[in-house]
């Protein structure tokens, strides 16, 4: 049973449990010990966004994992994907981004990769938390940990993430918004765009410690939108905290989400015979709109619970090497073993390069379902969808949404929050059902 970790590693808010530096030096030392296995020197890439409990949280890791005997290579600010590659080309037995991604800078989380540069699964997140629990046996001073910075980390993503652009294609001639969030992204992605031959129009560039998602990025889109009308640039990218995720702005200033994007790779790569499996891979929040889109061109839906994680998992089981969520997490894993906003949106440029159309109509290939997400906040010890009367709401409103919409009800990986989400072709149907829905769980809550 995991009591820590959720739907994507550990998170919290800042210097209160679990998000301490306590637990923290528990962690590197328990995942320390995880991953030892023979005798050559162990070693774990550490990276981190721009939130000030950053420095707490890597500090206290390094000493968790020198105190078993682990050697250290922290990388500073890069994104989360940077850490995978890093992982793997470091030879590294574990990787580690501190960040909570598109929460604000007062909440932190703690990310695990593994030495392949994927997340660990559940079950390996469950025994590191019965290992904290219990005796963890230090290194011998003979053998303790060192740390070496690795000072080019960034400029290794770089190149990474440029060698995934068409070697025929330039960004020549665009000018592009590249918004950061203030946050991990803040020099690698402007500096990625421009090298391809974009002019960038760079904001949320400016990190303090306290800034990162405030009022730019994925989650605060207003500014990058406004910014592509006023410069009268070609489109625009905004970036969360951690730039695992992005969101696509047309030159309309328009918001391009995740499905959106999804639909235009599969297609592309469908096209050019890229496409693995025959299928890409979505969470259960992904819009019925995504899924006839892709079946009018031939393409399957495979749907996975709400995380990244899980959509890498049935991606790596089923074959397909296309995959993400709503949100914006898009991961190609032909390159990549995690979401990345940077690649996902040169993605979206070689598109609109090779199309010669503007975004406004290369990137809006379906009109989404109505969709409507209300959350429903629970007191401790309740269990809600358990309750008869949530079941008998439940199940009277897909009775009314029949085969015209669909109904996703699930507990917050993160939060004491029942989400409630429903679709379908008639909105106020939608919104009737999904109101009915919470009213039940508030009245059982």
């Amino acid at each position: 049973m995991r009591a820590l970790f959720g739907t994507d590693g550990i998170r919290g808010r800042a210097n209160a449990h679990p998000m301490t530096a306590e637990v923290a030096l528990r962690l590197g030392m328990a995942v320390g010990r995880y991953f030892r296995r023979g005798e050559h020197r162990h070693r774990v890439v550490i990276g981190k966004d721009t939130r000030l409990s950053n420095y707490m949280i890597e500090g206290a890791l390094q000493a968790g994992f020198t105190a078993v005997g682990v050697d250290v290579f922290p990388v500073g600010p890069v994104p989360t994907p940077a850490v995978g590659m890093l992982t793997r080309g470091v030879r590294a037995d574990v990787g580690v981004m501190i960040s909570a991604s598109h929460n604000p800078y007062d909440d932190n989380g703690i990310k695990l990769f593994g030495p392949d540069g994927y997340k660990l699964s559940d079950a390996a997140e469950a025994e590191i938390e019965e290992m904290m629990e219990g005796e963890l046996r230090l290194a011998r001073p003979i053998n303790i940990g060192r740390a070496k910075r690795i000072d080019d980390g960034r400029g290794r993503y770089i190149e990474f993430a440029k060698a995934t652009f068409p070697r025929e294609l330039t960004l020549d001639g665009l000018k592009v918004v590249v918004d950061c969030a203030n946050g991990a992204a803040y020099k690698t992605a402007p500096t990625l765009f421009w090298e391809l031959g974009a002019e960038v129009i760079p904001i949320g560039v400016t990190p303090n410690g306290v800034n990162i998602n405030d009022g730019v990025g994925s989650t605060a889109p207003e500014k990058a939108c406004a910014t592509v009308i006023t410069e009268g640039a070609d489109f625009g990218i905004c970036l969360d905290g951690d730039a695992d995720r992005v969101h696509v702005i047309d030159e309309k200033g328009q918001i391009v989400d995740g499905d959106q994007i999804m639909a235009l790779i599969a297609r592309q790569w469908a096209a050019k015979g890229k496409l693995s499996g025959g299928a890409l891979v979505a969470t259960i929040m992904s819009n019925l709109g995504l899924e006839k889109n892709l079946k009018a061109a031939g393409i399957g839906l495979k749907r996975t619970k709400v995380g990244d994680r899980y959509v890498v998992e049935t991606m790596r089981a089923e074959g397909c090497n296309i995959g993400g969520e709503q949100s914006g997490h898009i991961i190609l894993n032909d390159f990549t073993t995690t979401g990345d906003g940077a690649i996902a949106g040169l993605q979206v440029a070689a598109a609109l390069v090779e199309a010669g159309k503007p975004a406004s109509e290369v990137c809006a290939l379906f009109d989404p379902y109505p969709q409507l997400l209300k959350n429903v906040r629970y007191g401790e010890g309740a269990d809600p969808l358990s309750a008869e009367p949530v079941k008998a709401a439940i199940a009277a409103g897909e009775a009314k949404l029949a085969d015209t919409g669909r109904l996703v009800i699930r507990k917050s990986g993160t939060e004491p929050l029942i989400r409630v989400m429903g679709e379908g072709e008639d909105s106020s149907l939608v919104e009737a059902v999904v109101d009915d829905i919470c009213a039940a769980v508030e009245a059982s809550a």
